[in-house]
C-alpha cells in the first residue's frame, strides 16, 4: 500500500499563508486534501482529478489551491488568506485507480483508500 505523508502545518497568523506537501512512497491517483477539527467531522476541501480538474470546499474556494507534481508523487495545497476557522488536521488521501470528471462525490471520504497522518494547521487571530 502506498504510504502518504504530510508536511508544511505550523502556526500562522490570520491572512496568512502556508503550503502543505504530501509525499508518496508510490504512483497514486485521484487525490485530494481533508481536514478536521477536534469537535467536527472530517471534510473534504479539495480534489484533483487525474486530468489535473479540481474542485474546492465552498469553505475555501478562491483562498485553497490543490496542485501535484507526478515526477515527485507528491500533492500540493497552497493556502492563502488563512482564518482562525481553518485551524484543523490536515490530511491527504488517495483513491486506488484513476478518476475522471468531478461532483460533490469528489469530496467524500469513503472514495478515498489511502491516507497520511496528518498535519497541523493552527492560525491565530
Amino acid at each position: 500500500q502506498v504510504q502518504l505523508v504530510e508536511s508544511g502545518g505550523g502556526s500562522v497568523q490570520a491572512g496568512g499563508s502556508l503550503r502543505l506537501s504530501c509525499t508518496a512512497s508510490g504512483r497514486t491517483y485521484c487525490m485530494a486534501w481533508f481536514r478536521q477539527d477536534q469537535e467536527k467531522e472530517r471534510e473534504g476541501i479539495a480534489h484533483i482529478d487525474s486530468g489535473g480538474r479540481t474542485i474546492y470546499a465552498d469553505s475555501v474556494k478562491d483562498r485553497f489551491t490543490i496542485s501535484e507534481d507526478n515526477a515527485k508523487n507528491t500533492l500540493y495545497l497552497q493556502m492563502n488568506s488563512l482564518k482562525p476557522e481553518d485551524t484543523a488536521t490536515y490530511y491527504c488521501a488517495a483513491r486506488s485507480r484513476p478518476c475522471y470528471g468531478l461532483s460533490s462525490n469528489s469530496l467524500l471520504q469513503s472514495r478515498y483508500v489511502n491516507w497520511g497522518q496528518g498535519t497541523q494547521v493552527t492560525v491565530s487571530s
